[in-house]
């Protein structure tokens, strides 16, 4: 079992940064994709960003490219979301979710991912 949880989640005007951290534990890291996903009210949930192993390879939504950085320590168990120019679109759920160890494709969607935190909310007021 991998334990996930997520934090660094809150308010913020639009225009404005967060930084999301997500901190693992139980069975091995460093050798599984991770992933961040959000879920807005009335809406499904859906991928952000994820990111390989290594931290080499990375993917993201098109709606956050150029906003939003994915990266990881894998010395610390933890994966963040560097969230700039928040947009009050950007206002959902936030969670971490983990693929099972020894799969190498930074997936994209839910279905690809074995473990899932709880969640932080974000949220952008205009």
């Amino acid at each position: 079992q991998v334990q996930l949880v997520e934090s660094g989640g809150g308010l913020v005007q639009a225009g404005g940064s967060l930084r999301l951290s997500c901190a693992a534990s139980g069975r091995t890291f460093s050798n599984r994709v991770m992933g961040w996903f959000r879920q807005a009210p009335g809406k499904e949930r859906e991928f952000v960003a994820a990111i390989s192993w290594s931290g080499g390879a990375t993917r993201y939504a098109d709606s956050v490219k150029g906003r939003f950085t994915i990266s990881r320590d894998n010395a610390k168990n933890t994966v963040y979301l560097q969230m700039n120019s928040l947009k009050p679109e950007d206002t959902a759920v936030y969670y971490c979710a983990a693929r099972n160890a020894g799969y190498a494709s930074v997936a994209v969607t839910t279905r690809e991912y074995d473990y899932w935190g709880q969640g932080t909310q974000v949220t952008v007021s205009s």
